[in-house]
């Protein structure tokens, strides 16, 4: 049996995890530079305001009290995501994590099931103060399906097993073809052509139409849908490609300004490089004008530098996105976005040394070493290059950010008594 965590309206969650004053009441967290909703708490759901929806929208409502709106805060929600798969890492077997509030475990088969996963759930909300819901089913598509029941209804009080035909056959007739978990948008299109409205009706075809009309990834959805596991448990894996971009608060003119959100940009992929012990062959910068500014000049463009020997090195990739930035900057255009992405990553261990490689290497690796331990030690971006200047040039606008209570000293909560 698979089983899927979920940790409940994650981001608000988060928030409420340090600010109880937000329980109860309709919440939002905006995207980057404040502009839009996505994530939302039940309250806020239920005053009808869709994910993505723009902030001016609701502004009406925010200034009458109604709604609490909140910046996002990715520096919080991250360490909070580490928290809870710590826990479960410490409770549960084969762990996959699949995304920053998802993560698949393998349940077993015995008859105390619905008891350990219970206890899980408690756990993991007692030891980090994120409420999560947890499905439990024979495939992770009808763990994703019981995850979905036990958020919705709650009669589940959190925890949804799906382990009978008769429960699983209830469950895919209320659950839409369109919320089943690999059914893309063109597939639900021509499924509801064929009369395929639930997955029950898709569960029902002929394997051998199936397949005819949905290759073999519909054939897979079929499968699972039906019981069948054919999408196993995939531990964590390092990520072949890792971009830091941003979009600016300000549009940004000047190269001097560029340069130093790029090189920051850049040391935070190296950093991320390092922490999966792992080096990218090459790296990429790319830089845009707002395309929903009409009325101004339009220019995008990229540049991609390789590296002679595969790197994790800050120094090198901030050097090589500056070379790479100068090549692409146009003056007379406003930047919205600028962003970073090292590229053809792989492990440190299988690095290709360069015999005409000029580079001290070994010293380059115990710098890195003693600079991330400082970072680590005290707070991230204590030591950085001077390029990359100071933030408040092309920082992203944030106008209602909570603080950073779990990795910044001095904004951790103060108890008086």
């Amino acid at each position: 049996m698979y089983g899927l965590l979920d940790c409940n309206n994650f981001f608000v969650s988060c928030e409420r995890a340090f600010n109880p004053s937000l329980n109860g009441k309709a919440v939002g967290v905006l995207s980057s530079n404040d502009g839009c909703v996505v994530a939302r708490s039940n309250e806020l759901k239920a005053l009808g305001v869709k994910m993505g929806t723009p902030m001016y929208q609701i502004k009406n409502l925010i200034d009458r009290g109604e709604v609490t709106v909140l910046s996002s805060n990715y520096t919080l929600y991250g360490d909070m995501s580490a928290r809870v798969m710590r826990v479960l890492q410490e409770n549960a077997k084969n762990l996959e994590i699949y995304s920053i509030d998802e993560a698949f475990f393998d349940v077993g088969t015995n008859e105390h099931s619905e008891a350990y996963v219970r206890k899980l759930a408690k756990t993991v909300t007692k030891s980090t103060g994120i409420p999560v819901s947890i499905g439990v089913a024979e495939t992770k598509t009808l763990a994703k399906i019981a995850n979905h029941f036990a958020k919705k209804y709650k009669k589940y009080n959190q925890v949804c097993l799906m382990e009978t035909p008769e429960k699983r056959e209830k469950a895919l007739r209320l659950t839409p073809i369109g919320d089943v978990w690999g059914v893309g948008r063109k597939s639900i299109e021509k499924m509801r052509f064929e009369g395929i409205f639930t997955a029950y009706d898709f569960m029902q075809k002929n394997r051998a139409w199936v397949r005819k009309n949905f290759m073999l990834t519909g054939e897979r959805v079929w499968q699972e849908l039906n019981g069948e596991p054919c999408v196993d448990l995939v531990p964590k894996k390092s990520k072949k490609q890792i971009c830091t971009s941003r979009s600016f608060g300000e549009m940004v003119e000047d190269l001097e300004t560029l340069s130093q959100a790029v090189s920051s940009f850049a040391s935070d992929c190296a950093y991320k490089l390092r922490s999966q012990k792992s080096c990218a062959n090459a790296v990429m910068v790319f830089i845009y004008t707002n395309r929903f500014r009409t009325d101004l000049p339009q220019y995008m463009q990229s540049k991609i530098i390789p590296f002679s020997v595969a790197t994790s090195d800050t120094l090198e990739i901030v050097n090589a996105s500056l070379y790479a930035l100068k090549k692409i900057f146009m003056s007379g255009f406003k930047y919205k976005k600028a962003g970073v992405v090292v590229m053809d990553v792989v492990s440190e261990s299988t690095v290709q040394q360069n015999l005409f490689d000029v580079k001290n290497r070994r010293k380059a690796e115990n710098l890195m070493k003693v600079i991330d331990k400082i970072n680590d030690d005290y707070r991230y971006g204590v030591v950085k290059l001077a390029v990359q200047g100071v933030e408040e040039n092309w920082k992203l606008r944030r106008e209602n950010l909570s603080p950073n209570y779990t990795t910044k000293l001095s904004e951790i909560i103060k108890v008086k008594i």
